[in-house]
């Protein structure tokens, strides 16, 4: 906390009450001369223009002895003195008569005397014998000019005591009067001593801000100081008045330095008092700039006093000014003005009204929240007053213009986006990577001012995102469980969702959800863990859309014949199955592949990998955008491939086997968003990325100067009449399983899911899916290692159309509201049909009322020994069957 005008910190500033309850002129401004018609002996007149003595400045007020007026004993009695204010002596009633405080001239260390009570005077007199009685009732020494002592009675005694004061009166002068030389001379001296660097040798670090596409919304603000750099041309003048009324108020006038603060902090240092401030806008700046400046001690008043001397002789006040506004703390985590206006008012500095002018100018007082409306709105008020009435009184406002309802302050932000704990922190990440991508920065620590780290933290730039804040907003709303009415709200803990949606046409991340923090792991991308990448998650039949495209791609048509019954591959220890489904009761041994892949078959998928060749699934996966891809190894841990560097003939069939084929091994989410993104763009690639615009202020002019920005390269990957034909087969599949999207709206998907080792139960679930304007991939699976299997509330297995395809419906409908609905093609005849390995059945003379088998025009006759009838051991499995 920035301790300057705390009363209780050893930089405070005594408060005395003026009319509306603020502090009064003389809180802030210790260098000001007294308001006319304060009270005599250098007093202070308060701001209702009443006299509030105070003590000479050098020195302490203090109750002298009262002598009588007429008969009596000298010394009969003191007349007591009210309640003393911080430096100040008020004086009260005594009696049936008025005390009365002789005047004490400043620089003159004395006592303030009060006469002793007399009778109430009658009409026209001072003292029992009238104003030109011989016996005026005035003692010897009560006058003016005589430092407001009562008559000190004859004899020794009161001599000696008077000796004896008049000797401490010249030591202590003489004291202060040293003092304030030596404080001359050591500024002096440190004046010609001290080299300050100016501001442009020395920046300040700046916030760099993070934005959704639309420019305005926040996803994230980097650095320990939340601060946005403004030119004094951008900051309206009425702000400026505002401040230095609340600051400052002779700020236009002096040279920049408070002498007078200057040598109470030597006296107090001297005499072991507090150490107090009152420092001008240029002191408390270099202050707050410079380091070497927060200690709190003579030697720090001094050079702050020659920095701020030195500052004056460079800049203008307007510049000062600009460089003050744009370090000074302001509370809710803001520094700097334009940080303070978007904290208090969400606006930038620009639009400020004077009435918010003043609640800002107002905090800086006591930036911790003493002055913040939201906790204090009383004395936020009482402040804001203060703060109107100093514009008013420099004639910076004018009395019918001062506003005179309180403005509306937005409340404190509880779920403040400064770094990356939060659900977008995993963007930064990537923003990061393409900073570097792009020159901006380089790999290094947090020290090596050029790192990617450092320049995000202290660099100022303003990076304007792909991210679509609705889009995004939907995603965390379906996939996040900590979100109330979420998919997952009310499921077991050990669930974990990622989503991850594309743009097709242009390869920009729209949403992505893979973690509730961006110093977690990103369960949508990769991590480096122990020195290894991490990050991918065994696609399971999802993948099979890039077996499909590949097969297509060989002249494979989708209406050749595979044999989909159970088989152990050579060198295998378990069989290849079909998750548990008999497929003797559909298409057995003569499955077409558009079949087999509506079904998600695992057995055809392996025949067609085994056919085509794995290294034309890896290079169609990876020419789709599948950048990674991990080996699951017998014993130890599992391998990133990076596919950018390797050719499919590189990596497969070794380590990627033909299990490839219905994706056995591990990839990304966002991988496989932009993978299917290549495919509802018709075959175009365009690299999934997160950043439009990277932008860093010229502190000069105060514009945002482009430093880079997303490029546009998109490539064909793969044949249109490939692409379209993949999706015409892809666009039954929602219906299948049950996830038609809204109002009937067609997509492609595919459903995928991963069995946990040998047991029972899953460990991987995925929806994918698409149309041409939004490409999402949903993954769920499980974040604790020791519940690695993925289980429902209701202890049922999760699969690809349950959970997932849940929060892929959901966020897709949300996504596409109002989007035009655009048809996708048509299977048509394309590619060899011959070329598959099915065994054909037998055909066989059917029996009365039986069908051939595969006559599409022949209607079976329900019967008790039938065994095709509805019901019965054969029944083929529906649409509704849930996909494994």
């Amino acid at each position: 906390m920035n301790s300057y005008g705390d009363p209780g910190s050893p930089r405070g500033r005594a408060r005395i009450p003026g009319t509306q309850g603020d502090p009064g002129p003389a809180a802030d401004d210790s260098y000001r001369r007294a308001a006319p018609g304060g009270g005599s002996g250098g007093g202070r007149g308060g701001d209702d223009g009443s006299a509030a003595p105070r003590a000479a400045s050098r020195g302490r007020a203090s109750v002298g002895k009262a002598s009588p007026v007429g008969p009596g004993p000298a010394g009969a009695g003191r007349a007591p003195v009210g309640p003393p204010a911080s430096g100040s002596a008020r004086v009260g009633r005594a009696g049936a008569g008025r005390a009365t405080v002789g005047t004490a001239s400043v620089g003159t260390v004395g006592r303030a005397s009060v006469a002793a009570p007399v009778p109430p005077a009658g009409p026209g007199g001072s003292g029992p014998d009238g104003p030109s009685g011989s016996g005026s009732g005035r003692p010897r020494g009560s006058g003016p000019g005589r430092r407001g002592r009562a008559a000190v009675a004859d004899g020794p005694d009161a001599r000696a005591k008077a000796r004896r004061r008049r000797r401490l009166n010249w030591i202590i002068a003489s004291c202060a009067a040293f003092v304030m030389l030596a404080g001359v001379g050591v500024v002096g001296f440190t004046y010609y001593s001290t080299t300050v660097v100016l501001p442009e040798s020395y920046p300040l670090p700046l916030s760099t801000t993070v934005y959704a596409r639309d420019g305005r919304t926040e996803l994230a603000k980097l650095g320990e100081w939340n601060r946005e750099f403004v030119t004094g041309k951008q900051i309206p003048l009425h702000v400026q008045h505002a401040v230095a009324a609340a600051e400052d108020r002779n700020y236009y006038e002096h040279s920049g330095v408070d002498y007078v603060g200057i040598a109470r902090a030597a006296w107090n240092n001297l005499t072991g008092g507090d150490k107090q401030g009152a420092s001008t806008i240029t002191q408390q700046y270099a202050r707050n700039y410079y380091p070497d400046l927060k200690q709190d001690s003579y030697a720090r008043k001094a050079k702050e006093a020659v920095i701020a001397l030195k500052l004056t002789d460079k800049y203008d006040k307007q510049t000062i000014m600009q460089h003050y506004l744009n370090v000074i703390p302001f509370g809710r985590g803001a520094y700097g003005i334009q940080a303070a206006a978007r904290a208090y008012f969400g606006k930038d500095v620009g639009k400020l009204t004077v009435a918010e002018s003043a609640v800002l100018a107002a905090v800086i007082r006591q930036p911790d929240g003493a002055y913040d409306p939201a906790y204090h709105p009383e004395a936020a008020k009482d402040r804001w007053n203060y703060v109107l009435n100093g514009m008013i009184e420099k004639k910076w406002l004018k009395p019918a213009e001062r506003p005179t309802q309180y403005p509306q302050v937005v409340a404190p932000k509880t779920d403040a986006t400064i770094g990356v704990n939060t659900p977008k922190g995993n963007v930064v990440n990537y923003v990061r990577d393409e900073m570097k991508r792009m020159g901006l920065c380089v790999d290094g620590a947090r020290d090596n001012p050029r790192s990617c780290w450092a320049q995000l933290a202290d660099g100022g730039y303003k990076i304007t995102t792909t991210i679509d804040p609705k889009m995004q907003a939907a995603a965390e709303a379906a996939a996040r469980q900590a979100q109330k009415g979420s998919v997952l709200y009310d499921q077991p803990k050990n669930l974990m969702a990622a989503i991850v949606a594309i743009d097709p046409k242009t390869g920009q991340v729209l949403a992505y959800y893979g973690g509730d923090s961006g110093a977690d792991i990103d369960y949508a991308g990769v991590n480096t863990i122990g020195g290894r990448l991490t990050g991918g998650h065994p696609p399971g039949s999802s993948f099979k859309v890039y077996t499909l495209t590949a097969a297509i791609d060989s002249d494979v048509s989708v209406e050749s014949h595979w044999d989909a019954r159970n088989f152990k591959p050579e060198g295998f220890a378990d069989e290849i199955t079909n998750a548990g489904r008999d497929v003797s009761r559909t298409c057995g041994s003569w499955c077409t592949l558009r079949y087999a892949t509506e079904q998600s078959y695992n057995v055809p998928f392996y025949h067609v990998t085994e056919k085509i060749g794995p290294a034309k699934v890896v290079d169609i996966a990876k020419a789709a955008g599948v950048n990674t891809m991990w080996t699951v190894p017998a014993k130890g841990d599992p391998e990133a491939i990076d596919l950018t560097r390797k050719k499919g003939e590189d990596v497969a069939p070794a380590p990627f086997y033909h299990v490839v084929g219905y994706g056995q091994y591990p990839i990304t989410v966002l991988d496989h968003a932009n993978g299917l993104a290549t495919l509802a763009a018709g075959g175009m690639y365009n690299k999934a990325h997160f950043v439009v615009k990277i932008e860093k202020q010229n502190q000069d002019t105060g514009k945002w100067e482009k430093k880079g920005g997303e490029q546009l390269k998109p490539q064909r990957r793969i044949k249109k009449s490939v692409a379209d034909q993949v999706t015409a087969v892809l666009k039954k599949i929602p219906g299948i399983n049950h996830h038609d999207l809204a109002s009937g709206r067609e997509a492609a998907g595919k459903t995928g899911t991963w069995q946990y080792g040998n047991t029972k139960h899953n460990s991987n679930a995925w929806m994918v899916g698409y149309t041409p304007q939004i490409a999402t991939a949903v993954w769920v699976g499980s974040k604790d290692p020791k519940k690695p299997e993925i289980l429902d509330k209701g202890r049922d297995d999760i699969g690809g159309s349950g959970l997932p395809a849940d929060i892929w419906k959901r966020f897709m409908d949300a996504a596409l509201k109002g989007k035009e609905e655009v048809k996708l093609p048509d299977v048509v005849q394309m590619g060899d049909e011959s070329v598959g390995n099915g065994v054909e059945p037998v055909q066989q003379q059917p029996s009365p009322g039986q069908c051939a088998a595969l006559d599409p025009f022949c209607v079976q006759q329900p019967g008790p020994n039938n065994p095709n009838q509805p019901g019965g051991p054969n029944q083929p499995v529906g649409p509704g069957v849930p996909n494994r």
